[in-house]
């Protein structure tokens, strides 16, 4: 899944999009950076953002393990990054390696442009089966076969400030739904001027992780149709309303919030949901004095079964199906999902690690703000594994705004949501149908 900072809309289906591309893929190059030093084999990799320009510190002890390879870095803007593989992949264009936010990688097997990986994870005596928590495996696994090696995770927990939650009657975080409802009813009893929790209201993460949570499907007939009237979702969804409806959260979008840290540092509100990118955000930005007033907890959960399930993100690192150089760069995974390599990569850029072990670093282990994302790693769940799932996640943000904008009643955005999704899936499920007529002959 891609992360709150890295994701952008693409609102035209996947297939038109290729095809637009294909118009311009010649006049595209596949690596337009200076060349790397001289070696038998070069690993062309494609790193997004900060990773791609960090990523590069790694590259110097990797050769120097295996001097007939080197990796040449390119490093893409995650804005652009979506688009240039595609283009990549109708101009035959593409890297040896590639990192992918987690969501996009059922798109690019759908392409037949990624290297099924289940072969070599079986031969790798540097990745274990265990090696990752199995909802942070299972984004990489489409139709039961492996594509993709989680490279970082995110997910995401409570943000809250303990020292107005202690003041308000509640010393511990909350851990079922009852009791974060209590919670927030008491904070704001406690400060009537306040809110209790800032749920952006076109962000489309929380109502799902809520529905995930109640054990929901959010597509049905594998994942042909919509299934957001069901009873799981519906509950769900219901519950996320009321906690606009009871003021416990405003209404805002996420550019209505003028300062996210700003308002939490004045108590405007007490908890949010977010995920790591936000934990060097709040040590730099709150001020000194509430260091140690604010902290990080698990999902509550819908019952006793705590913590509840919350989103399964982050990157991957996929092979080019027409890679010729697939055996170095699969040398170039297994280094970067080398526990000491992702300890370090975490150290120089923040990222959480996706092996298990790579926890037991110190830095890791001993700092209590990262505990919580430790706990909520072992219960995670990944979107449904479809190339349209951004578009779907899109219309979900903009129907549940205009339901807490009171612009329709849940049970009709719930219809609404599930045409409009049934029609987003419309040409899987005429590629699904083909194939089966074609298997039946």
């Amino acid at each position: 899944m891609v992360t709150a900072r890295q994701r952008h809309r693409n609102d035209a289906s996947w297939h038109g999009r290729i095809w637009r591309i294909a118009a311009v893929a010649l006049g595209v190059s596949a690596a337009a950076c200076s060349g790397p030093r001289a070696a038998a084999t070069t690993v062309e990799f494609w790193g997004l953002g900060r990773e791609g320009e960090v990523v590069q510190q790694l590259v110097p002890a990797f050769e120097e393990r295996h001097p007939g390879v080197a990796v040449h870095v390119q490093q893409i803007p995650w804005s652009a990054a979506h688009e240039k593989l595609l283009t990549a992949y109708v101009g035959h264009a593409m890297p040896d390696v590639m990192q992918l936010g987690n969501t996009w990688l059922p798109e690019l097997v759908a392409l037949g442009a990624v290297e099924p990986l289940d072969a070599r994870l079986a031969g790798s005596a540097a990745i274990p089966p265990d090696a990752w928590p199995e909802g942070v495996r299972e984004p990489n696994v489409v139709d039961g076969t492996t594509f993709g090696v989680p490279w970082y995770v995110d997910t995401r927990v409570l943000f809250y400030r303990s020292d107005l939650l202690r003041a308000a009657g509640h010393p511990q975080p909350p851990a079922t739904w009852s009791a974060w409802v209590q919670a927030m009813q008491d904070v704001r009893a406690h400060d009537p001027g306040s809110y209790a929790v800032l749920l952006p209201m076109d962000e489309w993460q929380t109502p799902v992780i809520l529905a995930l949570q109640r054990g929901a499907d959010l597509l049905r007939d594998r994942d042909r149709f919509g299934n957001f009237e069901s009873g799981p979702v519906h509950d769900a969804f219901a519950f996320y309303l009321d906690l606009f409806a009871r003021g416990l959260a405003p209404r805002a979008g996420a550019a209505q919030v003028a300062n996210v840290y700003q308002d939490f540092a004045s108590g405007y509100f007490a908890i949010y949901v977010s995920g790591p990118w936000n934990l060097g955000e709040f040590a730099a930005r709150l001020p000194k004095a509430l260091a140690g007033a604010w902290a990080t907890a698990p999902l509550p959960a819908p019952d006793a079964e705590h913590p509840g399930v919350s989103l399964a993100g982050g990157a991957s690192l996929a092979i080019a199906a027409r890679s010729p150089h697939a055996d170095a760069a699969w040398q170039w995974i297994e280094y970067l999902s080398e526990p000491a390599q992702q300890a370090a990569f975490y150290r120089l850029v923040g990222d959480l690690p996706a092996r298990r072990a790579a926890w037991d670093a110190p830095e890791l282990r001993d700092d209590p703000h990262l505990r919580a994302f430790a706990a909520q790693l072992a219960h995670v769940r990944s979107t449904p594994k479809v190339p349209e799932w951004e578009r779907i996640a899109s219309a979900i943000g903009e129907h549940v705004e205009a339901t807490i904008r009171g612009r329709a009643t849940l049970d009709a955005t719930l219809a609404s949501l599930d045409h409009e999704v049934d029609a987003i899936l419309e040409k899987r499920r005429w590629m699904m149908d083909r194939r089966a007529e074609v298997a039946a002959r």
